[in-house]
């Protein structure tokens, strides 16, 4: 399954199914699988995620958030550990500490907390809008 948001691509050859969390859509609890997961809702609790999160425009992530990979347009308030590569998109804000081997991040997303990275940094211009 391929998903958008914009034009960016998500989750392209993910092995185990994508969860969605549909914009409008509130999960109240902790959130742990195996596949990819794209929110453009909202999700207030911890979540261990063995795929890659898509957090979408407008969508809020209010816990601690652990991903093998992920691109952020929307919010966390918490803290983020991506164990690969982590894009931040011009629209992201992330309101506590983040923790990455990678990090990609566009002039204007606000990271609000501290920030560790084990490997490279690439500041970018996003040109396709978030």
């Amino acid at each position: 399954m391929t998903l958008y948001f914009g034009k960016r691509r998500f989750a392209d050859g993910a092995t185990a199914p994508t969860t969605v969390i549909g914009a409008g859509s509130v999960v109240d609890g902790d959130l742990r699988g195996a596949g990819s997961f794209a929110v453009a809702g909202e999700v207030h609790g911890d979540g261990e995620l063995g795929g890659f999160l898509s957090l979408a425009p407008g969508a809020v992530w209010r816990g601690r958030v652990h991903a093998a990979a992920a691109l952020v347009a929307g919010r966390i308030e918490g803290s983020l550990r991506v164990d690969g590569k982590l894009e931040l998109l011009v629209s992201a804000v992330i309101h506590g500490s983040v923790s990455a081997e990678r990090i990609a991040i566009a002039r204007g997303a606000v990271v609000d907390g501290e920030v560790s990275v084990r490997g490279d940094i690439v500041e970018f211009e996003e040109k396709r809008g978030a």
